[in-house]
């Protein structure tokens, strides 16, 4: 199940029915259980900063924020994959020249990937990772591929 949550207002911009497909298309694509469990949240950049700094030492506000978990839901008994939070001013302000749809559909699926495990901290992760994030994208018929 992916369960999404948004701040105040945000549902007006914010197809959830968006954030679930690019959820899963990202799941399908890895291989990863189709019934595995994690959440989205749509905050502000006050939150993407407090957690930024909380568990990244990085006082700032970023666009996506990846916690994974791992663990085993004990009500489903299904895998929950953890968190993804993104920060909705964000993702407005990189979208200036193409859609907010776009946006957040590469946020997700981001978010997704690192959850699955991919990073992009060494140059072999980071390609390994760049071709998965645009192999999902091109199949979402996301038109964005930009650079990890």
């Amino acid at each position: 199940m992916i369960t999404i949550q948004m701040r105040r207002g945000a549902a007006a911009l914010v197809s959830r029915k968006l954030l679930r497909n690019a959820a899963r298309q990202t799941l399908l694509y890895a291989g990863a259980p189709a019934e595995a469990d994690l959440a989205l949240v749509i905050g502000d950049d006050a939150l993407l900063q407090r957690l930024n700094r909380e568990y990244r030492g990085i006082d700032a506000p970023t666009d996506v924020l990846s916690f994974a978990s791992g663990e085993i839901d004990p009500e489903t008994h299904l895998p929950y994959l953890g968190d993804i939070i993104i920060s909705l001013p964000r993702a407005q302000a990189q979208a200036a020249g193409h859609a907010l749809s776009d946006e957040l559909t590469l946020l997700v699926v981001h978010g997704v990937l690192h959850l699955l495990g991919h990073d992009h901290g060494e140059e072999a992760e980071k390609e390994r990772m760049q071709a998965a994030q645009d192999a999902v994208l091109q199949q979402l018929g996301c038109p964005l591929q930009t650079r990890l």
